[in-house]
C-alpha cells in the first residue's frame, strides 16, 4: 500500500483537519503510522548530493521582509519583478561567477488560502505568471530558485503552512522547478518537529527532483539533536533571525563561539549550520563590521545568502561579497566549521578553520569585540593557531591578499585589529 494512504501529513481535500500529534500517546494507529514512515525512510535517507560546500545565493527576507504593497513600492515588494531583477543582477554584476547560485523567495509570496484542490497559490497580482515562470527565468540565467514554506498550519507571516499538505507541497514545488526549500517552524506544536521535518524530507526526495533542504527545526527547540537533524536536512537555522545591526551579528557570533552541544562537529559536506543571511551592503554595519561578518561566516563554513539591494550595492561592500580568497575559505571542500579556540583578554577572540590540504593549512581570524577606543595590537604564537609543522607557513591577509610573511611554529604573528573589526588570514603549509 502506498505511503500516501498512511501518512498523517496528507489529508484529502474536504476531510476535517485534525492533528495526529493530538492523539493519546501510545495509540496503536499513530504508533504504527510513525513506525511505517520511519521504516521506509531507513531505505530512502538524505543523500541528495547537494550542499557539498555551503550554499551561496540571495535571499529576500532581511532586506525586503513581507513588503506586499506593490502599488506604493513596486520595485521593492515581494513579487516576480523583484526576484527576476535580482537574478539578472547576480549575473551581470559578477555574483554568479563568484559562486552565488540560488535566488530565494521567502515568506508572503502566496495567497491566504489554498485552491479547491488544496494547492498553494502564488499571489496573482504580485506573481502574475506563476512560480514556474519565475523559476524558468532564473534557470535561464544559470541560477537556481529557492522557495519558503512552514511546517506549521501557517507561515510565520500568516500564510498557508504545509502541515497536513507536506506531500502535496513537495510535489508542487518539484513541478514548479524549485531547487531549494526553506521550511520554517511557526504555528505548530514543539513535539511535532522531530517527526514532521524528516517526513517532509522523505517527500522531497520522493519527487525525484533534487531540492536542497533548509530546516528551521533546531531554532525552535531547546536541546537539538544535531546528529539526527543532519540526517534529514542539508542546512539548518539554529538561532534567531539576523537583523540589520552590529548587535545582531555580534549575538550570532557569540552563540557560535559558545558552540553549545558542539554543533560545529556535525557540519561537513552536505550538512551545514546556518547563522542566517549576510547583511553586507545594507544599513546597519560599518565597513569594518561588514568585513567581520564576511570573515566569520567564511570561517564558520556558513551558507552565504546575501540579503541586500543588489541594484544599489556600495562598491566596498560588493568587493567583500566577491572576494575570491574569502569565498575560497568558505567553500573549502573539507567543509569543516571553524570554531573559537581562544580569548586574548576580554575583547580579542581567536577563530580557526582547517582548510585544504587537510592537516596542513589553516584559516584564522582575530576578532576585536571592543566597541570604543582605538585599534588593538595582537601578538599570537603561530603554533597556537594549529600551525605546528617545522617547515613553516606563509601567512596572507585574506581581504587584501597582502603577504604577511613566512613563519615557523615558534614565531609570533603581530597584527593590529580595529574595534568591532577583524584580521582575517590564511596560514599555508610551505612543505
Amino acid at each position: 500500500m502506498s505511503i500516501e494512504v498512511f501518512s498523517p501529513f496528507v489529508i484529502p481535500v474536504g476531510m476535517p483537519v485534525f492533528s495526529p500529534f493530538d492523539m493519546p500517546v501510545g495509540m496503536p494507529v499513530w504508533f504504527s503510522l510513525l513506525l511505517l514512515v520511519t521504516t521506509v525512510h531507513q531505505v530512502i535517507c538524505l543523500n541528495n548530493g547537494l550542499a557539498r560546500t555551503p550554499p551561496m545565493g540571495w535571499l529576500s527576507w532581511e532586506r525586503y521582509r513581507c513588503n506586499i504593497d506593490c502599488d506604493a513600492d513596486p520595485d521593492n515588494c515581494i513579487s516576480e519583478k523583484l526576484y527576476m531583477t535580482m537574478a539578472d543582477l547576480m549575473v551581470s554584476e559578477g555574483y554568479k561567477d563568484a559562486g552565488y547560485q540560488y535566488v530565494n523567495i521567502d515568506d508572503c509570496w502566496m495567497t491566504k488560502q489554498r485552491d479547491k484542490k488544496g494547492s498553494l497559490v502564488p499571489d496573482p497580482k504580485r506573481f502574475p505568471h506563476g512560480i514556474k515562470y519565475l523559476a524558468d527565468h532564473i534557470h535561464s540565467k544559470g541560477l537556481k530558485m529557492g522557495i519558503y514554506e512552514d511546517f506549521g498550519t501557517k507561515t510565520c507571516g500568516g500564510y498557508p503552512g504545509s502541515k497536513f499538505y507536506l506531500q502535496k507541497d513537495a510535489e508542487t514545488f518539484a513541478a514548479w522547478g524549485v531547487d531549494m526549500l526553506k521550511l520554517d517552524g511557526c504555528y505548530t506544536n514543539k513535539g511535532d518537529y522531530d517527526y514532521g521535518y524528516p517526513i517532509m524530507e522523505f517527500f522531497l526526495n520522493r519527487t525525484g527532483r533534487p531540492m536542497l533542504y533548509s530546516c528551521s527545526w533546531p531554532a525552535y527547540i531547546s536541546n537539538p539533536n544535531y546528529v539526527k537533524i543532519a540526517k534529514y536536512c542539508n542546512i539548518w537555522r539554529n538561532y534567531a533571525d539576523i537583523g540589520d545591526s552590529w548587535d545582531s551579528v555580534r549575538g550570532i557570533i557569540e552563540y557560535y563561539g559558545k558552540d553549545k552541544g558542539n554543533f560545529s562537529k556535525v557540519a561537513g559536506p552536505g550538512n551545514f549550520n546556518d547563522p542566517d543571511m549576510l547583511i553586507i551592503g545594507d544599513y546597519g554595519l560599518s565597513y569594518e563590521q561588514q568585513k567581520t561578518q564576511m570573515a566569520l561566516w567564511s570561517i564558520m563554513a556558513s551558507p552565504l545568502f546575501m540579503s541586500s539591494n543588489l541594484r544599489k550595492m556600495p562598491p566596498a561592500s560588493k568587493a567583500l561579497l566577491l572576494n575570491k580568497r574569502a569565498i575560497a575559505v568558505n567553500q573549502d571542500p573539507l567543509g569543516i566549521q571553524g570554531t573559537r579556540i581562544d580569548m586574548i583578554g576580554k575583547n580579542i577572540e581567536v577563530w580557526t578553520k582547517p582548510i585544504s590540504p587537510k592537516g596542513k593549512s589553516i584559516a584564522f581570524a582575530f576578532l576585536n569585540t571592543e566597541e570604543g577606543g582605538g585599534p588593538t595590537e595582537v601578538s599570537y604564537p603561530v603554533s597556537k593557531l594549529g600551525a605546528i609543522a617545522p617547515a613553516g607557513y606563509s601567512i596572507t591577509e585574506v581581504f587584501s591578499g597582502t603577504f604577511i610573511g613566512k613563519f615557523k611554529p615558534h614565531d609570533s604573528l603581530n597584527v593590529t585589529v580595529d574595534p568591532t573589526g577583524v584580521f582575517f588570514g590564511v596560514a599555508e603549509f610551505r612543505g
